[in-house]
């Protein structure tokens, strides 16, 4: 089977290929926006059309929190408009969609749990944008996974994770959010999640949250970094109010995670156990 990754330079594409190294039965086609510009609906059209493709993972996305608050229409471009088009293009060429989407979709005031039919209420243009790109491909297309995954990490790129341990080489001491609550994961579980996925042809199409197990806030997790690492820097929590920023944040954005376990028969690890994995690959 034949897989187009969008984003291609990207944090999530970069841990595909790390997962994809030994899938002799899959042959990927990586892009970036100069290969695939996904706000273009010819050129995505066009470039389906010159391609043989059995699935699509979506990983180009506008990711700047704070910068989208600014930044509407670009935003809007690629997570809302790329989304549409990469789904119309899968339809008129029978191939299957996963998109990766977010759990700032909510605004965060629930005090249990989210699960896939829960209201959606972002806070902010990132959410906001992302939250229309999932309707879009609802609207377009019927073959597809939208995986809403949160704070993403992982050995690639730039991440809350490689922030942190940068960060401990010069300073003694940080302070870090204490009142916003979610679950990292590690960007290489989700990318073996798309793969099974695809090995396993699944058909059981719709919308889905992923995250690693395990509840923590900014401070938990920067924590328990340096506590793995072994690094003498040592973090203070802090309220929101105390580290303002553009875009809102929603305060408890934990998903439930019950849907794609059953769906997939998976079982997902603890946020602690794949960070530790992590920090021991870097």
């Amino acid at each position: 089977m034949k897989v187009l990754v969008t984003g291609g330079n990207g944090q999530l594409a970069a841990c595909i290929k790390d997962v994809a190294k030994d899938q002799n039965n899959l042959q990927f086609i990586y892009t970036d926006s100069e290969d695939l510009d996904i706000t273009n609906q010819q050129h995505v059209a066009d470039f389906f059309q010159n391609n043989t493709i059995d699935w699509c993972i979506n990983c180009a996305a506008y990711t700047a929190v704070d910068k989208s608050e600014s930044d509407v229409d670009l935003a809007r471009k690629v997570n809302k408009d790329g989304a549409k088009h990469l789904a119309i293009a899968c339809k008129d060429n029978n191939v299957k969609l996963i998109h990766v989407s977010t759990d700032f979709v909510f605004d965060g005031k629930s005090s249990s749990l989210y699960s896939e039919t829960d209201i959606a209420e972002p806070l902010g243009i990132y959410g906001l944008t992302k939250l229309e790109g999932e309707q879009a491909i609802q609207e377009n297309l019927d073959a597809y996974f939208i995986l809403r995954t949160s704070w993403l990490y992982s050995e690639h790129a730039n991440n809350f994770m490689k922030t942190m341990l940068r960060l401990a080489e010069t300073r003694p001491e940080l302070s870090v959010v204490a009142d916003q609550i979610g679950t990292p994961t590690y960007a290489t579980d989700l990318a073996a999640v798309m793969l099974k996925i695809i090995n396993d042809n699944s058909t059981n199409y719709g919308l889905y949250h992923y995250s690693n197990e395990g509840v923590a806030s900014w401070y938990d997790f920067a924590d328990a970094i340096f506590e793995i690492a072994d690094t003498k820097t040592k973090v203070f929590p802090i309220n929101t109010e105390a580290y303002p920023t553009p875009a809102a944040r929603p305060q408890f954005s934990v998903m439930d995670k019950s849907k794609i376990k059953e769906a997939l028969n998976i079982e997902i690890p603890h946020w602690r156990v794949s960070l530790k994995q992590a920090i021991k690959n870097l």
